[in-house]
């Protein structure tokens, strides 16, 4: 069963929330994919982008690629993930500038082998502790 939706509210020509999930063959779609300011679907693409593969600003997804990508797989400028690559990239193999991860690699990481001075306080920095 497909699920498409678009708010009648539009910024810049794109709805400002759009869903689309599931396979559509009326429309010969095999997954969806949202498109809007907020995106969700099975690819969704925005500002705000969630779904299996997201891609926007903020994505969040299975596999997720932005500014700040969050999910099983990502690749942004700040990357969380199982696999995370960027300038900034924390993940159980993370890859970046600065790196944190049970394997990590880049010009300065923390990892369970070498603990770069700079990389912990650059991620000191993202997380303050009071």
């Amino acid at each position: 069963m497909a699920t498409r939706w678009n708010s009648s509210a539009t910024f810049l020509e794109y709805p400002v929330i759009s869903i689309a999930v599931g396979p559509d063959p009326d429309r010969g779609e095999v997954r969806g994919h949202a498109r809007g300011i907020i995106a969700l679907g099975d690819l969704a693409t925005g500002v705000i982008a969630l779904g299996g593969f997201a891609r926007g600003v903020i994505a969040i997804g299975g596999f997720a690629i932005g500014g700040l990508a969050i999910g099983g797989g990502a690749i942004g400028i700040i990357a969380f993930a199982g696999l995370a690559i960027g300038y900034a990239a924390v993940g159980g193999l993370a890859i970046g500038y600065y790196a944190m991860g049970g394997a990590a690699f880049g010009k300065f990481v923390v990892g369970p082998l070498h603990r770069d001075p700079q990389a912990v306080e650059f991620f000191s920095r993202l997380w303050p502790r009071h």
